[in-house]
This record gives C-alpha cells, structure tokens and sequence, in this order.
C-alpha cells in the first residue's frame, strides 16, 4: 500500500553549495524549510552540495555552519556530504543504463559544440539529439563516454509547484541530460535527485532559479519509479530598486547582518516576512511563524530588501526581548566582532539600565551607544555636540544643580522636583537644562533620559561626573 502525502513525515532540506559565505537569500531558503518542517513534526535536514571540488572548501562550509548556527536554524542529525555519495549516484546510473531508462552515448564534446555552433548559425533548435539513444550494445566502441537519461521524446512533463501553480514542460524541448560523466563522477542532476529519494526528502523548498530544473529532475524520479516530492519554487529577494540583488545593495552574507549587530530573532522574522505572509501580520515571534507558515502564503513575485523596515522589526524584537537574553545577544555580538567583552560591572551596569535602553534601540550597536553612560569610566570623553552644549552659562547652572542633588533623597520624583525649578528659576525650558546634563553624565547630546541615567549611576557618580563637567578648565 502506498503511502499517502498526509501519512508521510515531513522532511525538508537545506543543500547549500559551500562556495563563500551563507548569502541572505539562502539564508531564507533555510528558514522556509526549517519552519515549514518545525511546524509538522517533521525533520529538516542539511546537505552539503560540495561535489564541485575546486570551488569547494572546508573554510566556506565553516561559514555556511556558522550562519545558520547564529540565526538559530537547528537541523536533524548530522550535515550531509554530496561528494561522499557519489558511488552511490554513480549506481543508480549504471542501475538506469541496466534498465534501458539511460543509455551510453559515445559523442565527443567536440562533436557536439560544432553542432550546437551550426545550428546556432542556422537558426535551428540546439538542443542535441545524441545518435547513440537507441544504438546496440554490439555497436559499442571501446572508447570514454557519458551516460545519458533515456527521457520521453513525446507528451510533457508537469510539475505542481505549491507556489508557482502547475509548470507544464513540452519534453520535445528536454535533452537526453547526462548522468554520469566520461570521468564516471555523477552530474548534479543526477546527484540531487539520488539525494533527496535516499533522504527521504518530502518537500522541496528552493529559490525559482531551480524551477527549470524540476522537469529534467522529475524524470529521473519517474525513470527510477521513486515518488516525487512537492515543489516550491520560491522568488528571489531583489534589492530596494527591483534589480537582482548584488553587492552594490549592501549586505549580502548573514555573518555581515550578525556584525551589524541585528538579532537572530529579528532577522528569523524579518526573513520569513520577505516573501511570505499571514495577513497584515509583520511582527511576530518563533512560534508564532511556526503556527502560521505555510506554502500558500508564498508569493510570486520577487521580496524586496528594506533596510528600513529590517530596522523596525529589530527594534520591536530588542524591545520584547527578555534583560538576560539581551545580554547574552550584546556578549554574542561583541565577540564576532572582535570588541572586548564586558566587565562585571559593566554588565551588571547594562543589565540595570536595560529598562531604558531597548525600548528605542534598532540594533545592539546602538543600545551600546545609548549604554555608553553606564560603560565609560571617569573622565568622561564628550564628542563635539557635548562640549559645545557646556558653555560658561551651563557650567554655572549645573554647578546649582551640583549642590542641591547633594541635600535630597535620590528618587525620581524627587529629582524632577530638583531639576524643574532649577530650569525655571534660570527662565529655562527643561529640554535646555537637559543637553548640558546629558554632556555631563554620557559625553553625549543623545542619551536616555536624564532621570534614567542619574538613578542608574546613582547620586556619587553623577555628582561626580558633574563636578568633572563644571571643573574649570586646566
């Protein structure tokens, strides 16, 4: 008895090429397969696609292993080698060339080239029709050759896509693909579609370069008799002007989004958000996504990549995001980017503040920079804005504020009392008696608020840090 779609346990896969770092749009591919099977039950599993050996290297696997390590995509069981299981693929040619589905085609390459080259001049279809397909075996020279798929000449070839619809092929314009080479090592053709089968692989969930691959892949799944897997070709991300997305976009690998500092779980969300939908929703956690995904959500149409909207999802993730795990996000961030961890105190520093640091923060390099009070010794460094906002007037008032916050109780009420009558009494609005402290206590124009930053050090620091501030010059 044959085993239904819905009986069958989902399996999805991640088959990278390990050629160079782990590119956003693959990156996407992963978090497609690994949410759809996340939330079935099933497996996601990942597969190396290394049996091109000069472009493959241990170096770019590593980068490949890293990037789904950092935005959090766990995969079932051990990483797969393509090029370990090309005796495998070699086989199941041989076990087609057994079958009559392949045959052994003795053309030369040179052969073909003049013959793609004339018909090319001519203005007739290229696509090349081997004289060996139905050769005897008693006319076999003893000479290299490749072994050919036997495909159909007549009928077509139709591939459900779970997102682009049905894609209908005339086989009459498929070639006799090779299998195996001269050389005996297996095609990617061959080898993806031996992958997947021995995998059991249930859903193929790849970008829609792939899609004029399915119908040539589809034909080896039916030569061998092996049920197919369901398709979904899914658009590519263009950049913010429609075009492919290139360098000139920006950031193209995920390790540079890690190194921009952008949480895992915002760049999880803010992924699935490029290219799929559920509703008007755009900001959503783990399990929500999980509960929500499906196929038909997919669009059609290539994903844009926004920046700015990447921004305000990381923001809304910072903001929901638990102190602790925060924390461990910032420790994260520091050691990609070579910057020296933390000290106690100063984790323990930002740990307190963090109440008034990440409801606005986009980014963990900006919620450093908003911690910077909190980070930075005595004396304090203030960048030009800061110095230029403590004029002889401000120096004087703060110097006022300096001997009053001495006599009170430290509370936030209490210091909204002190530091509004101080700026009335001068004929100041708030704001104005705000930028100079702010220069005082973070060497910054824009900071927390003062309050915040005042109960976080705590009445000997900021009166520290204001007596510095209104020092006279040496």
């Amino acid at each position: 008895m044959k085993m239904t779609d819905q009986a069958r346990q989902v399996v999805t896969r991640f088959a990278p090429s390990p050629t160079g770092f782990l590119h956003i749009g693959s990156a996407r591919t992963a978090l497609f397969n690994w949410l759809y099977a996340r939330a079935r039950g099933g497996r996601f599993v990942l597969r190396i696609e290394d049996t091109d050996r000069d472009r493959s290297t241990p170096e770019a696997t590593e980068a490949i292993l890293n990037g789904l390590d950092w935005l959090g995509l766990d995969w079932d069981g051990p990483a797969s080698s393509q090029f370990a299981a090309r005796d495998r693929h070699a086989g199941i040619a041989r076990e087609m060339l057994a079958s009559g589905t392949a045959y052994k085609c003795f053309s030369p390459q040179e052969e073909i080239a003049a013959f793609r080259e004339a018909a090319r001049a001519e203005g007739r279809s290229t696509l090349f029709l081997s004289p060996w397909r139905d050769r005897a075996d008693a006319d076999h020279p003893d000479a290299p050759h490749v072994i050919r798929l036997k495909a159909p000449r007549d009928g077509k070839t139709v591939i459900d896509d779970a997102v682009q619809g049905q894609v209908t092929t005339r086989n009459d314009q498929l070639d006799d693909m090779v299998l195996l080479r001269s050389d005996g090592t297996p095609t990617y053709m061959l080898a993806v579609v031996v992958d997947d089968h021995d995998m059991g692989i249930t859903h193929v969930i790849r970008g829609d370069d792939h899609l004029n691959n399915a119908a040539r892949q589809a034909q080896i799944y039916h030569a061998m008799g092996w049920p197919l897997p369901v398709f979904a070709h899914i658009p590519l991300i263009h950049g913010p002007d429609g075009k492919k997305l290139s360098k000139r976009h920006g950031a193209l690998g995920v390790g540079e989004y890690a190194a921009m500092g952008y949480p895992a779980a915002a760049m999880r969300n803010y992924l699935a958000r490029l290219g799929w939908s559920h509703g008007d929703d755009e900001l959503f956690t783990d399990a929500q996504a999980q509960a929500w995904f499906d196929l038909g959500g997919i669009g059609k149409s290539p994903a844009r990549l926004d920046f700015r909207k990447l921004a305000s999802v990381s923001a809304w993730h910072i903001a929901q995001m638990a102190d602790a795990d925060l924390m461990t996000e910032i420790a994260g961030f520091l050691a990609l980017t070579g910057q020296p961890a933390l000290s106690q105190a100063q984790h323990n520093g930002v740990l307190s503040a963090m109440y008034c640091l990440k409801d606005r923060a986009k980014s963990l390099p900006d919620l450093l920079e908003k911690a910077r009070f909190v980070l930075k010794n005595r004396p304090i460094d203030r960048d030009e804005a800061s110095q230029a906002a403590l004029t002889d007037v401000s120096r004087g008032i703060l110097s006022e504020l300096t001997e009053q916050l001495q006599n009170d109780s430290w509370s936030r009420d209490t210091l909204e009392v002190i530091l509004t009558s101080v700026a009335e009494a001068h004929g100041l609005k708030f704001g104005q008696l705000a930028q100079p402290l702010r220069a005082a206590l973070a060497g910054r124009t824009v900071t927390p608020s003062v309050y915040d930053m005042m109960l976080v050090i705590g009445r000997d620091e900021t009166i520290a840090r204001l007596t510095e501030a209104t020092a006279p010059a040496r």
